[in-house]
């Protein structure tokens, strides 16, 4: 006696059609929503906030930035923003963040000031510690604690370099000095003389001032005023003594 077969059913089909029709609804409903987003107010820039500038001018940063108020916020990433405006001879750091909706925020560190200087027409101009020029007309007051240079044409490597050395002295020896005048020999093309507010007259170059500061700092800070001289050899004299020996040779000159 042979068993009967059980009927088969066939598989029922998936309904497809409608699965698909509704991915479709949702992607043109993304779409549609981007759209709007990025046409919208919310999206674009609505204040530029920029802090820090002393000497760069607010404009002179927007326009380096190249970033206005209406602007796609998320068209330009903060590190392209930061390095168009590092592109600013003043600027030693720059950081940009941006706060949605809308609020993009420049922070600029400029070179700090090392010296100033007086143009032949009265204009008062500040040296960064990265050899730039700037004016400093209402920075007048910070004269009393940097030291101001005299007698420099504006094209001298020597004073750009000299401002660089003076940029990696500390506070307090910077305040010490008053004035730097360029005296070049053919030894030393870059001899300098400065004058400190402590009344001590120093002979040196650039070139030998990182070695010679520490020495320089320890003479002025135990010996009464003097001439010092810091080149090849090193030599400290007390006003009071060549005073004394101008004294001695004026009165041989007198009995004579």
């Amino acid at each position: 006696m042979s068993a009967q077969m059980p009927v088969l059913k066939e598989p029922g089909r998936k309904r497809m059609g409608s699965r698909k029709l509704l991915s479709i609804l949702l992607l043109l409903f993304m779409a549609l929503l981007t759209v709007l987003f990025f046409n919208s107010s919310i999206s674009k820039i609505s204040e530029i906030q920029i802090e820090g500038n002393r000497f760069a001018a607010r404009e002179e940063i927007g326009q380096a930035a190249a970033v206005v108020v209406g602007d796609a916020f998320f068209r330009t990433s903060s590190q392209a923003i930061e390095g168009r405006v590092m592109t600013l001879p003043q600027m030693e750091k720059v950081t940009v963040t941006k706060a949605f909706p809308g609020v993009v925020k420049i922070t600029v560190k400029e070179y700090p000031v090392v010296a100033f200087e007086l143009s032949a027409h009265g204009e008062m101009t500040a040296l960064l510690s990265n050899g730039t020029s700037v004016n400093a007309d209402n920075d007048q007051l910070l004269l009393v604690d940097k030291p101001v240079l005299s007698g420099w044409s504006d094209d001298d490597p020597v004073k750009e370099e000299l401002t660089k050395q003076l940029g990696k002295m500390g506070t307090k020896q910077l305040s010490d000095l008053s004035e730097i005048i360029p005296i070049p020999s053919t030894a030393y093309p870059d001899r300098i003389v400065i004058y400190t507010r402590t009344k001590f007259e120093v002979i040196t170059a650039v070139s030998v001032l990182p070695e010679k500061i520490e020495a320089l700092n320890a003479v002025i800070e135990t010996q009464e005023p003097g001439k010092i001289t810091m080149l090849l050899a090193d030599t400290y004299v007390p006003f009071h003594t060549e005073s004394s020996e101008n004294m001695d040779s004026n009165q041989k000159e007198t009995t004579q």
